[in-house]
């Protein structure tokens, strides 16, 4: 079968490039500039990069962003999810005992100003969701891990998973319950990030 006429790949797959003493995942793409990220929750950092971009150029920009990459590798290892990912069960334990003795008058508090109630209270150690809500019962599950983090996110999340008794999905009319009810919760939100 010939191969004429035939497009290149849009992007290639991800490769391990040592620079220094820094190990970076390049990731080739059909962009026209390249991309530095520093990625929770260890730090990894990854470079998109144009894909006929020569190797010597990435090596003098991830060079010349050194100082950037490690306060950026600083910051993420001081932060709550790095914390949180070498816990050990007795701390879990203890964020579950704080966080649960929150929810409740939070969930007393909010029921009547939203007009709903809230079913079985749960609590768990989640890597990727602060909360969940089944909405055909009523039932709420907050992650212990933000008892790490300021109260007011922890109310973030409760009025959030609050508001999903009243609309399932993340749509405009979820987002204008936020609004009506929490609307500072996109600065509580971003404290999560």
């Amino acid at each position: 079968m010939a191969t004429r006429g035939r497009r290149p790949a849009k992007t290639m797959p991800p490769e391990i490039v040592p620079i220094d003493d820094l190990e970076i995942v390049l990731t080739r793409k059909a962009i026209k500039n390249m991309h530095l990220r520093v990625k929770p929750p260890d730090g990894r950092i990854e470079v998109s990069a144009p894909l006929r971009l020569p190797l010597s150029t990435i090596r003098g920009f991830v060079r010349e962003k050194r100082a950037w990459i490690e306060r950026q590798q600083q910051a993420i290892a001081a932060s709550p999810r790095a914390e949180a990912a070498a816990a050990t069960p007795e701390e879990v334990a203890a964020w579950k005992a704080v966080v649960a003795a929150c929810v409740s008058p939070l969930i007393a508090a909010w029921e009547p100003i939203m007009g709903v109630k809230a079913g079985t209270i749960a609590y768990r150690n989640m890597k990727s969701r602060w909360g969940s809500c089944q909405p055909a019962t009523g039932r709420i599950c907050i992650n212990v891990r933000l008892a790490l983090y300021p109260p007011e996110c922890l109310e973030y999340v409760v009025v959030h998973e609050l508001c999903h008794l009243l609309e399932r999905g993340h749509g405009p009319r979820f987002h204008a319950l936020m609004d009506h009810f929490m609307p500072d919760w996109k600065e509580r939100r971003a404290k999560l990030r």
